[in-house]
Parts: C-alpha cells; sequence; structure tokens
C-alpha cells in the first residue's frame, strides 16, 4: 500500500493530474447498502434466497447484467422493471441523506481548486446520477458518463473511453497517461485499465488484488490533487510508456 506523500515543498501545476474520472457508487457515495437491501427484497420476495455471494457478484457491475443475476435468483420481473425498481429505491435512500465516502468530497474540492476536470463514470443511470451529481458543489463534474449512455458496462472499456473521449475534445492535447481514474470495484479497475488510464484502487465492499495497471490506496482521507499525480507518473512509468506533457500546459482546455 502507499501512503500520502509527506514531502515538503510547493507544488507546481506539472504536480496536478491533466484530469480524473471518478466512479461513483462506493468510490463517492456509499450506495452499496442501498443497493443491497432493494436487491435482495426483491430476491426473498420472490422466494429467492438472498446471499454474500450474490451480493458480492453484483459490485460494480452494469445494472442490466445485476438485474440478470437477479433474475437467475428468481426475480420474476424484466431486466428494465429490475433496474427501475431497485434504482427508485437507491434515489429515495440519497434524497433522504447522502452516503457520502471518507475523503472523497474534499479531494475533488481540492482538484477543482487546482483546475483539474473532472468527470464521473458510473454504471448508474442518469436518474442516480444526477441526484448524486446535483448533491455537490456546482461544476464539481465537467460531465457525467453514466451506465444508460454507453452499451457496453464495466468491466467493459467503453465507459472509461467513452469519457476520455469527451475530456480529450475539452482539453487540448489531453492525454491518456496524464489523467487518473478512481475506483473501488474490480469491474471498475478493469473498465478503466483496459481504457489505457492509470488507476488509483480504493477498496470498500470487497478486497482488491494487486496489479501493476493500478495502486492501491486504502482511503482517500488526507490525499491531495498531487497525489493522484504521483501515483500516475508511477504507473505511467511502470508501464514503459513515456509521458508526454499536454500542449499548452496541463490544464489547457480546448475552445
Amino acid at each position: 500500500m502507499s501512503t500520502p506523500d509527506d514531502a515538503a515543498g510547493q507544488r507546481t501545476p506539472e504536480e496536478m493530474p491533466a484530469a480524473v474520472f471518478w466512479d461513483m457508487d462506493g468510490t463517492i457515495v456509499d450506495t452499496e447498502p442501498l443497493w443491497n437491501e432493494s436487491q435482495r427484497r426483491l430476491v426473498e420476495d420472490a422466494g429467492g434466497t438472498w446471499t454474500p455471494a450474490l451480493a458480492r457478484s453484483l459490485v460494480g457491475q452494469a445494472l442490466d447484467h445485476g438485474a440478470r443475476l437477479l433474475q437467475q435468483a428468481g426475480v420474476r420481473l424484466g431486466v428494465q422493471e429490475i433496474i427501475d425498481h431497485t434504482m427508485g429505491d437507491v434515489i429515495d435512500g440519497v434524497r433522504r441523506s447522502v452516503p457520502w465516502r471518507p475523503g472523497a468530497r474534499e479531494l475533488l474540492a481540492g482538484l477543482r481548486a487546482a483546475g483539474v476536470p473532472n468527470a464521473l463514470v458510473t454504471m448508474s443511470h442518469a436518474p442516480l446520477a444526477g441526484v448524486v451529481a446535483e448533491a455537490m458543489p456546482a461544476g464539481s463534474f465537467e460531465f457525467l458518463v453514466t451506465g444508460d449512455m454507453v452499451l457496453q458496462g464495466k468491466p467493459h472499456p467503453e465507459p472509461y473511453a467513452t469519457a476520455f473521449d469527451v475530456m480529450s475534445r475539452r482539453v487540448e492535447g489531453l492525454q491518456r497517461l496524464q489523467c487518473v481514474a478512481v475506483e473501488d470495484s474490480l469491474p471498475g479497475l478493469e473498465s478503466a485499465a483496459a481504457a489505457g488510464l492509470p488507476v488509483v484502487a480504493v477498496p470498500h465492499v470487497m478486497s482488491l488484488p494487486a496489479d501493476p495497471r493500478w495502486e492501491l490506496w486504502t482511503s482517500l482521507v488526507g490525499r491531495l490533487p498531487d497525489d493522484l499525480a504521483r501515483a500516475a507518473r508511477r504507473l505511467a512509468g511502470g508501464s514503459g510508456r513515456r509521458l508526454e506533457p499536454v500542449a499548452g500546459g496541463p490544464h489547457g482546455t480546448a475552445p
């Protein structure tokens, strides 16, 4: 595990990541208990058995994939019906009280203050992602990529590849190895890594394996934007690929 860098010294713009791509469920907000409770009720109401293994199999997955797993567990509803039902329950829970993950809002605020653009890349659909985004300060995210916007969900690279493509139209000269994705689940890590992004892994519900494609952190508490930049440089160096500077500076926004 890495630890926050305590080295003194003034931080420069070159020590900032060029862009940060955030997972939502389990990374920014702890919605997993809300999802699990709604899914458990559906399975048990259908006469099925809710198990820890089933709960783990749903973490970080696309909602349509999770709905099919619930059908296999006995839920006699259509895929979209399952998605609408469970997501409605989670939206209600978030509106009652947003379950923030420790350190996430503070790190995001630090990135915004440093001029680093952020995007949300989540397998939750737009209605839930919008509720979470609205609970944050205006301008926290440049845009959202949600599960209902892509054909292939995590662990497929499409969600993060889509987010990078959109961000590259906003940030001049953007390169993947200058960016960082922040994730809590193995499907999310696989998705971001397959899209060519350095990834910081912050385990929450499930432990995560060590892998040269990502850097494991125990928490986001106390983390700063330059911690993300250093992680990206370490991961880029380990890939054997040269980290090129962004044209016009690390945060030059394209017209």
